[in-house]
């Protein structure tokens, strides 16, 4: 292994474990294991209903990219191999993909290449829809993001601001349309994929399926993370609250090793603006990333063990 590959396994898990360090000086390890002990357990396993119906509902969606290609899998091997996936993708970001590429090219026949490239299709509808939580976050809760802004920033320096960005960003667009060779090519390849793979989607047969089926994956970690929040007593938030806690806590999952250390972190600080108090923000993020966490150890490794014993007369 050379030393580019070390370092992309190492230097993760190395910010994992110094940002684990950051998080418990916000509060006592004492404190915390309180918050655990006294956690209601009836919310916490309702999210994780949640997270569940939002596995399945994925393993399900798959099959709408796969038919098109003449593969009908069965549905328990395409659950199995996307809660490998998941398990994967906790040691080492972004192999999780090609771990349920593989299994399902050992266990169905898919070429890997065909299987890999429905689920890369798949991201760029995910990645939509994260941002169209964003977006939607954006209209809920302008006034709240407004006054946040203006209270900690001079407007006109806002307005000067977004304004760069906005000329910036033409600017930087025409250069990407030009673009021949080097990395501005890969970001015009990359959005020319992406513009193609959301095409895609509506050409589909069964489309409307398929959209169906990513806005309630969607919704499924919305309310996985909304239905832990009463898991802490006393703890409470708008419904615009729990969209930017859930969205601090998907880029933080993106970010590092399934968020490990900063996840609650960056929940702490969503949660933060609300005005809710250091520990139970904190306590909150370790219980929802624990609990998912966990969820994706069991269940992953179930389905390790489990998708030979399924599969052996293959």
């Amino acid at each position: 292994m050379d030393i580019k590959k070390t370092l992309k396994i190492i230097l993760p898990l190395v910010l994992g474990g110094f940002l684990v360090w950051y998080s418990i000086s916000k509060i006592s390890i004492d404190v915390l294991i309180g918050y655990f002990k006294e956690a209601n357990y009836s919310y916490i396993f309702l999210g994780l209903f949640f997270g569940i119906l939002s596995h399945l509902s994925r393993a399900y969606r798959w099959k709408f990219m796969l038919e098109p290609l003449g593969f009908k899998p069965k549905f328990t091997n395409s659950v199995l191999a996307v809660l490998v996936g998941y398990l994967v993708n906790l040691a080492l970001p972004r192999a999780g993909e090609i771990s349920r590429a593989t299994v399902m090219a050992n266990y169905e026949k898919i070429p890997f290449e065909k299987g890999f490239g429905t689920i890369v299709a798949e991201r760029i509808a995910d990645l939509i829809m994260m941002l169209s939580i964003v977006a939607i976050t954006l209209f809920v809760q302008f006034d709240f993001i407004y006054n946040l802004l203006t209270q900690n920033f001079n407007p006109t320096k806002i307005i000067i601001g977004l304004a760069v960005l906005v000329i910036g960003f033409f600017i930087f667009s025409s250069f990407v349309k030009k673009a021949e060779s080097g990395f501005l090519l890969k970001i015009k390849t990359f959005i020319t994929g992406l513009i193609e793979g959301v095409t895609s989607i509506f050409k589909m047969k069964n489309k409307w399926a398929f959209i169906f089926h990513t806005i309630f994956i969607w919704v499924m970690y919305v309310a996985m993370f909304w239905a832990t929040i009463p898991a802490i007593d006393g703890l409470s938030l708008p419904f615009g609250g729990v969209l930017i806690g859930f969205i601090a806590g998907g880029f933080a999952i993106a970010a590092t090793n399934g968020g490990i250390g900063l996840y609650p972190i960056a929940v702490a600080g969503a949660l933060a603006l609300f005005d809710i108090p250091t520990e139970p923000a904190t306590a909150f993020g370790w219980i929802m990333w624990t609990a998912q966490t966990a969820m994706i150890i069991v269940f992953g490794g179930l389905a390790f063990l489990f998708l030979p014993i399924y599969n052996k007369n293959k």
